[in-house]
């Protein structure tokens, strides 16, 4: 496993990443790939978050679970999946409520990048999945580290939009939905599954983070990704 990521994050996670858990999930997923198994996303993709999006440029943060486990979804960005793969049915609810919140028409493709390199840290819970099997890379270490991500994003002074989607994503960031003494807006909806999208349907969050950021001054997200 090689860490690739954006300097700014190298530097931000400097001791976290030389922490000895580290060191053992590069074995487990050097075994992995050892036995034959293939692991999702690609080893140049794996970090793709922190590439995308800088630790200084972050203003928005949506938290996911773990990555598709279909080939060539995965590009370690959560709900993203690369250009020319069918977009998923989560993906294609967060379509339907982009369009019925800001009067977006979905794209044609399911990347988010354009959303990454505006400031939106798209962040799974566990960064690896085996192929064919979700949430096969749970309880490895990925969670540790997402875990320290995100406390350091929480203990940031300047504030930050967190929109967590799903019971899964809710835990994630239960030390913000817990307590009150931090700048930080937490915007919280069912997941956008199709079991559960009636529930996550009319959240408008979209709309509700750029107001929050046009507040705090910064510059809201173009949300729209046709084009």
């Amino acid at each position: 496993m090689t860490i690739m990521m954006e300097k700014s994050w190298v530097e931000a996670l400097r001791d976290e990443l030389n922490k000895p858990y580290i060191q053992a999930l590069k074995i487990f997923l050097n075994k992995e790939r050892e036995r034959g198994a293939r692991v999702f996303p690609p080893e140049e993709l794996l970090f793709n978050a922190f590439r995308q999006t800088p630790y200084n440029s972050v203003k928005v943060v949506i938290v996911g679970q773990d990555p598709y486990h279909g080939v060539n979804q995965a590009h370690g960005l959560c709900f993203s999946v690369q250009k020319g793969v069918p977009t998923p049915p989560s993906l294609r609810n967060i379509y339907k409520e982009m369009e019925e919140d800001l009067g977006i028409a979905p794209a044609d493709h399911g990347c988010l990048e354009s959303w990454a390199k505006q400031g939106v840290l798209l962040l799974n819970a566990t960064l690896t999945v085996r192929s064919g099997a979700p949430k096969s890379h749970y309880g490895v270490g990925w969670e540790r580290f997402t875990d320290a991500v995100i406390q350091m994003l929480c203990g940031r002074q300047e504030p930050l939009v967190f929109i967590l989607w799903g019971r899964s994503a809710k835990e994630k960031c239960a030390n913000i939905l817990n307590h009150s003494d931090h700048p930080h807006t937490v915007l919280t909806a069912a997941h956008p599954s199709p079991f559960s999208a009636t529930r996550f349907f009319g959240c408008r969050h979209f709309s509700k983070a750029n107001e929050q950021l046009k507040k705090w001054g910064k510059e809201p997200i173009n949300w729209s990704l046709n084009g």
